[in-house]
């Protein structure tokens, strides 16, 4: 396992995806510069403003100006969960990637837990929600969606919407995301997984919404949202269209050479 000064050499990139989060991203933030900076000096956080229609753009901007390693990314409109993310993914710059909601659900500071599990034989530390806090309403969907996509795509994760995630940026050379909407969870550790890459899990803790609302939670979203894991269900467990396109790009073999006749 190496120490923590060899993960400190590493660097970290945090970023939040945030969607109309005025009221909890700035306290987000400054939690995440206060412990990236305790696990290395080598860190950068980043904010995807997806084309929020509050306050969340200028308060991003002030931070930015305050805090230098904060690094802002605004979306002229919104793209969704998932293009959020990739956004994220594409923006962070150091070895080691985390990245949770801007929706304070999740305690930022709780990242070093994953830091401290990540060693040489762990390429993702995948958090898992300790206990659900909503309303009773969104714990049954909730359970309901998890339990159907584990079955569905053989995940072996035992909390596949837990957005707390600690992952090796070199990940990225081998999976690609395409999804903009919120099965880009899904998309990302069902290829993750069948890559081959190594997984630990860590309880953290999971809290009440403090400030907005959720965007997923009404009818036409959770129906669009069936139809997005039916389709990529069909591409990733039926096609399995991920694996091809890995195989595509593989580089051809080197040419035996030639050997020079002796007789």
């Amino acid at each position: 396992m190496p120490d923590a000064d060899q993960r400190a050499a590493a660097g970290l990139s945090v970023f939040f995806p945030a969607y109309n989060d005025s009221g909890t991203i700035a306290s987000l933030v400054i939690a995440a510069v206060r412990t990236a900076q305790r696990l290395t000096p080598d860190y950068e956080v980043i904010v995807v403003d997806d084309g929020s229609a509050d306050g969340t753009a200028a308060i991003l901007d002030e931070l930015a100006r305050v805090y230098p390693q904060v690094r802002v990314v605004h979306h002229q409109t919104n793209r969704g969960y998932g293009g959020a993310l990739r956004s994220g993914f594409e923006t962070a710059s150091r070895e080691l990637v985390f990245y949770t909601d801007g929706d304070a659900q999740y305690d930022p500071t709780e990242m070093e837990a994953l830091w401290r599990r990540l060693d040489d034989q762990v390429d993702l530390v995948n958090g898992y929600k300790i206990s659900r806090s909503d309303p009773l309403h969104r714990i049954i969907i909730g359970r309901i969606y998890h339990h159907t996509v584990r079955l569905l795509f053989g995940l072996k994760v035992r909390d596949v919407d837990c957005d707390f995630r600690l992952m090796r940026r070199s990940i990225f050379q081998k999976v690609r995301l395409e999804k903009d909407s919120g099965v880009i969870c899904l998309e990302m550790m069902k290829k993750i997984q069948d890559a081959g890459f190594r997984i630990a899990e860590v309880p953290v803790h999971h809290y009440h919404r403090a400030h907005g609302k959720s965007q997923f939670f009404n009818f036409g979203r959770l129906y669009r949202t069936a139809i997005d894991v039916m389709k990529l269900w069909i591409a990733l467990v039926v096609r399995r269209e991920h694996d091809q396109s890995a195989i595509a790009t593989l580089p051809a073999p080197s040419p035996t050479p030639a050997t020079k006749d002796r007789s």
